[in-house]
């Protein structure tokens, strides 16, 4: 068996960490894990071809034999590393690595927002300092690994993002980074299905305060939300960093300004009035976790509010564009959703100034509710038809459950089983001059109808 120091020479003179044959380069480390429909262990003599320096496996079968007549194949067998489980040997090499840091690490995790916080709180961090982030959403026991692994050798601060569908996830995901600074962006309804219900939500991401505390860590708390205050006690004092619109009670403190319409518009410590690219109230305390973090490490100012002016929200969270052709302004944040980013969203929508325009929300099904699913799919919609919204489409066999409850409102909202019907509708009739939100679950893939908008 490869015992980890021996794993862990290899790594250094490796050039990177691959999981997957078909991006291996020369000279990268293969750790050939397993999933519920592949065995990277059947992979390891093609990433070998395709130039990697070693194989990770945990089933010595696929090792060559000494009496194999393939030649080719046993000219490989020193490269091949037996070790009893691949995916446990990833995550201590990766705690290892990590533990040869002495950098501040910062853990974030929460319901809504982990993402956007991330790479405001990169922005704003690496106008100061050589920082690395998680790459896009490799926040969960392969991801966070992976991230480790890959920081360059120069990283001042890593800032590692945390997701969790279960109890325990966190938990395990703070024994791999050992975060020494750390926030939850916020406790909410997601992931329902695995956590079983909000409490249990609760109890897995503060598996992130209990590991700060267990430590000695420094946690930054959003002191506007009651339910992370109520937990500030855990701490001693001089571990908490609290942020919020109160400067009476906080390390840093902003407020919000009225026209923050379409795009989000705050007014710093010194008065200084800045308008960001970000668009939706649900993102202010987004921006002002990243502020709080800035002011810790020693950035000026100037060095904040261009981090946050900098960042360009991308992969379909909390994008807004403007269509031409047919005069629409989309709201585009279908990278994921539960049901407090889809309340937030509508609420968001009804605040935006119509300027001539009709508000339309385009909502698909919320995954991962279990049985609090359709109770909360109905609670959407009730909501949507609350407010001042001129045209509500839903898509999805969620909300077409949600939909048909007998409820005679319900008869307003358009709704499909499929994005197909949904595409299929949108070619039919299109929709110009209005505000669109798209708003639903990764994989309903609603972005894939904002070429029809």
């Amino acid at each position: 068996m490869t015992t980890l120091p021996i794993l862990y020479e290899i790594f250094l003179e490796s050039s990177s960490i691959s999981t997957d044959t078909r991006s291996v380069k020369k000279n990268d480390l293969f750790f050939a894990l397993k999933g519920d429909n592949f065995d990277g262990n059947k992979f390891a003599y093609q990433a070998l071809e395709k130039g990697a320096s070693h194989v990770v496996v945990d089933d010595a079968s696929v090792i060559p034999a000494f009496d194999e007549h393939n030649k080719q194949k046993l000219a490989y067998k020193n490269q091949y590393l037996l070790v009893d489980n691949v995916l446990e040997s990833l995550q201590k090499l990766a705690n290892f690595h990590r533990k040869q840091f002495t950098i501040p690490f910062i853990g974030i995790t929460g319901s809504n927002g982990k993402t956007t916080t991330k790479e405001l709180l990169r922005s704003v961090l690496s106008q100061k300092f050589k920082t690395y982030s998680t790459e896009g959403n490799l926040n969960n026991h392969i991801g966070v690994p992976l991230t480790i692994l890959r920081m360059p050798k120069n990283t001042e601060i890593a800032i590692i993002e945390m997701g969790a569908n279960k109890v325990g996830d966190i938990a395990e995901l703070c024994k791999i980074a050992e975060p020494n600074f750390g926030m939850i962006t916020n406790i909410g309804n997601s992931h329902l299905e695995g956590f079983g219900s909000y409490e249990g939500v609760l109890r897995g991401k503060t598996e992130l305060y209990q590991s700060l505390i267990k430590n000695n860590g420094t946690v930054f708390i959003n002191s506007d939300d009651s339910v992370l205050m109520n937990m500030e006690k855990r701490f001693e004092s001089e571990k908490v960093i609290k942020y919020g619109t109160d400067p009476m009670e906080n390390n840093y403190y902003l407020a919000i300004l009225s026209e923050s319409v379409p795009v989000i518009t705050y007014k710093d410590e010194k008065n200084n009035k800045i308008k960001t690219q970000l668009t939706g109230a649900y993102n202010f305390p987004n921006i002002l976790s990243a502020l709080a973090f800035g002011k810790f490490f020693g950035l000026s100012s100037s060095q904040m509010n261009k981090g946050i002016f900098d960042y360009l929200p991308k992969n379909n969270r909390s994008q807004v564009e403007e269509r031409t052709e047919t005069k629409n302004t989309l709201i585009l944040d279908a990278y994921n959703a539960n049901p407090d980013s889809m309340k937030a969203a509508l609420l968001h929508l009804e605040e935006l100034p119509k300027n001539g325009k009709q508000k339309i929300a385009i909502l698909a099904d919320m995954f991962e509710l279990g049985k609090e699913s359709f109770a909360k799919h109905k609670q959407v919609l009730d909501l949507a038809l609350q407010l001042k919204i001129d045209k509500l489409i839903v898509c999805g066999t969620d909300f077409q459950k949600a939909k048909s409850t007998g409820n005679l409102i319900s008869s307003l909202v358009l709704s499909f089983d499929d994005k197909k019907e949904l595409t299929e509708y949108l070619q039919e009739n299109p929709i110009t001059e209005s505000i669109i939100l798209l708003k639903g679950s990764r994989g309903m893939g609603l972005e894939t109808v904002v070429e029809l908008l």
